[in-house]
């Protein structure tokens, strides 16, 4: 199948930080597809308390329509008050949840509803067999294991592990715990384990609709004391962009460039804004300017291995 070469990508900022790290997302999206060889265009109709200040309304007509018509929505933070309405309007199935921290990387599925469980097992299935060809199975119903099993069948590649939701939560909570799809009673439970815990790490997530977009956000709202100062860290919002790219554009490649570098700019030294040195510096941009120097050195696709992507 013939990938697309153009995508709609809706953007909601919001306020707070939302402008500064949106303006971040908007730097990898575009250098991604240029590299990867796709294009995006990227729509920002207002939204939440920037659209109530415009137009006196959370989610304006227009900012619906947008939305709506999309491939993909990306959103700065996952604690605006808007964000029940516009999930209202999108037709989603799967709750998914991507982790990094120093410890490893865990992806997590969930349906939505149980008319989705199928379909977000299959979309499990998909996402094992591209990162590591192992799945994880959580459930506690009898019905469940043998669900993930009749797509088993389909996937001969992927090993396939059944565990309960404590085994899951402790996986989880140490990293490293790969990619799990979690039976729908669980869902919730499986989606807030990786948000909670001492440990600093990453965390995005993303409802998936199998009829239209999928909404993406960092795991954190964008009220800060750090707003236009340009020092607000850009990387949760990067893991959303990845997340983006990998589930809701089906660019496992980009996804995957993204998050390596992002990865490897987070190990790098800090050094202060305008010293000099070697690592990377505290601001925004400066840290996606060191971000996206890093994604040549994190491509893993055959197309980049060959020189053929423009």
């Amino acid at each position: 199948m013939t990938a697309r070469q153009t995508y709609v990508v809706a953007c909601l900022a919001g306020h707070g930080i939302g402008p500064e790290i949106t303006a971040a997302a908007s730097r990898a999206l575009a250098r991604l597809a240029r590299e990867h060889g796709f294009d995006v265009e990227e729509l920002h109709p207002p939204f939440d308390t920037e659209a109530l200040t415009r137009s006196g309304h959370l989610l304006p007509t227009a900012t619906r329509r947008a939305t709506t018509s999309a491939d993909a929505v990306l959103v700065a933070g996952d604690a605006a008050p808007a964000l029940h309405g516009l999930r209202a309007e999108l037709d989603l199935g799967a709750q998914v949840t991507r982790v990094l921290d120093d410890a490893g990387e865990a992806t997590a599925f969930a349906p939505l509803h149980d008319d989705a469980s199928d379909w977000t097992v299959e979309r499990a299935f998909a996402t094992a067999r591209a990162r590591s060809g192992r799945l994880t199975s959580v459930g506690i119903t009898r019905d469940w294991p043998a669900l993930v099993e009749r797509h088993a069948d389909r996937h001969p590649g992927v090993d396939v592990e059944h565990v309960g939701l404590t085994d899951a939560l402790r996986r989880l909570a140490a990293g490293s715990a790969g990619v799990l799809v979690a039976e729908g009673v669980l869902g919730e439970a499986v989606a807030e384990a990786p948000k909670l815990g001492g440990r600093p790490r990453l965390v995005a997530t993303g409802q998936l609709s199998p009829s239209g977009p999928g909404l993406f956000a960092p795991a954190h709202g964008t009220a800060s004391d750090l707003a236009g100062q340009g020092v607000a860290d850009p990387s949760p919002m990067l893991l959303a962009t990845a997340l983006l790219l990998s589930e809701g554009l089906r660019r496992t490649a980009a996804g995957e460039a993204l998050e390596d570098s992002l990865t490897m700019a987070r190990e790098a030294p800090r050094r202060p804004s305008g010293a000099a040195g070697p690592g990377v510096t505290a601001t925004t941009r400066e840290f996606v300017d060191a971000v996206l120097g890093l994604l040549p050195s994190a491509r893993r696709d055959t197309e980049f291995a060959l020189g053929v992507a423009r």
